[in-house]
């Protein structure tokens, strides 16, 4: 399976094309200082979804830090909502459902994740 065709990877990249309009439409004060920091967390949090879906070894690692972007993407999202850079309250809670979505997404990963691990290490207990 390819990463791309990973529901999580397909929110992932409309989250960053809603959040680039939505940016957009800042005030300049705000584009180029909590919108660049969005862009930036969104960025990283696509690399890191190519990462866990990439790397075997590490892949409960990877995924962890998936959930901490996404939880730093909540707080992100929260705070230029108070600081009324969004054009609109529908801007914010079309972006915010996204990165509710994807949270939810990256938890079950994870939890799939775990359960993968203990069963591979259970069946080499038992032998």
């Amino acid at each position: 399976m390819n990463y791309q065709r990973l529901p999580i990877w397909q929110q992932a990249n409309r989250l960053l094309f809603e959040l680039e309009i939505s940016v957009k439409q800042f005030s300049r004060y705000h584009k180029y200082s909590v919108g660049l920091e969005l862009r930036q967390t969104v960025l990283r949090l696509c690399k890191a979804i190519h990462r866990a879906f990439t790397r075997k070894n590490s892949k409960i690692k990877c995924i962890q830090h998936v959930v901490e972007l996404i939880d730093d993407l909540k707080f992100q999202l929260q705070l230029t909502k108070e600081l009324k850079a969004f054009k609109n309250f529908a801007q914010y809670e079309q972006l915010a459902e996204l990165v509710v979505s994807l949270g939810k997404q990256a938890g079950g990963w994870f939890k799939q994740a775990k359960a993968e691990v203990n069963k591979v290490k259970l069946s080499v207990n038992l032998n």
